[in-house]
């Protein structure tokens, strides 16, 4: 149906699920063709991931080993970090699908500006890869540093990479949540105001998984990750408080003016009255 016979957008449910799952068999595509080019560069990819563990014995002059603990974790881990791979490369795609799947909900004025800022979403997602790719080493240090004085760190390379994988992604996530955030009040779920009110906790949150996802030397480590995600939120508070006061001056014109019209007697009205 075309957006001139339903400019409103509306689907039925069923409608929804089909889309939904068109859209989730694009992504799915995406990212297992990127998971062939992750397949290409998992060597280098690989010695970037447990160059931590190597600068442990080099720099820091500790026993740590990387160890393989059955005949098909090498494969295991090679699939594992070929995906994730897969899923940074494909993510333009899984995000655009993301949010073609919000559009149909949406306004044209809403779209347009919005769009803008989905944009983001790429940059935003690989950005927090990246800052969590920077911060890895200063966690694999600080974490082994409760290792009792003599002792030997025989890690599993199974457990490792996960860690180093589900941190990489967390953070990359974790970055998107102004865009989802901002895709939720466009859709009209949920609304600026709503968010001001649950700031103190939401810090709170984002400063506790700043801890735990990088912990490092002093208090300070913890701050420098969360300040980013604290200032995408508040960006994404004032687009949602700016998005909600143009839509509720809309929605009064829109009143008035049906207001206006209901007082206009309707031709032929007066005659009927006599």
């Amino acid at each position: 149906m075309g957006r001139r016979s339903n400019p409103e957008g509306r689907m039925a449910l069923l409608d929804h699920l089909k889309e939904l799952r068109n859209r989730l068999f694009k992504s799915a595509i995406a990212v297992v063709l990127a998971t062939v080019a992750g397949f290409m560069v998992y060597q280098p990819m690989l010695a970037a991931l447990i160059k931590p563990i190597r600068d442990l014995n080099e720099n820091e002059g500790r026993q740590a080993t990387l160890n393989f603990d059955g005949v098909a974790s090498s494969f295991d881990l090679m699939i594992q970090v070929s995906v994730f791979l897969g899923v940074i490369i494909a993510s333009p795609v899984w995000l655009y699908q993301l949010w073609a799947f919000i559009v149909p909900g949406l306004h044209k004025k809403e779209r347009r500006l919005a769009l803008s800022f989905v944009a983001a979403a790429v940059p935003l997602f690989v950005g927090g890869v990246t800052l969590a790719w920077l911060v890895l080493p200063n966690a694999v240090r600080v974490l082994t540093e409760f290792t009792p004085s003599g002792g030997s760190n025989f890690i599993s390379a199974q457990v490792y990479l996960s860690f180093v994988l589900r941190l990489l992604l967390a953070f990359g996530i974790a970055f998107l949540l102004p865009v989802v955030l901002f895709g939720l009040n466009l859709a009209g779920i949920l609304r600026g105001a709503q968010l001001v009110k649950s700031w103190r906790i939401t810090v709170f949150l984002v400063c506790l998984f700043a801890a735990m996802a990088a912990p490092g030397a002093d208090a300070m480590s913890m701050f420098y990750l969360a300040g980013p995600m604290l200032a995408l939120f508040f960006a994404a508070i004032g687009l949602c408080l700016l998005n909600d006061r143009r839509r509720d001056r809309r929605a009064a014109k829109r009143a008035a003016e049906t207001e206006a019209t209901a007082d206009i007697a309707t031709p032929g009205s007066e005659l009927k009255n006599l």
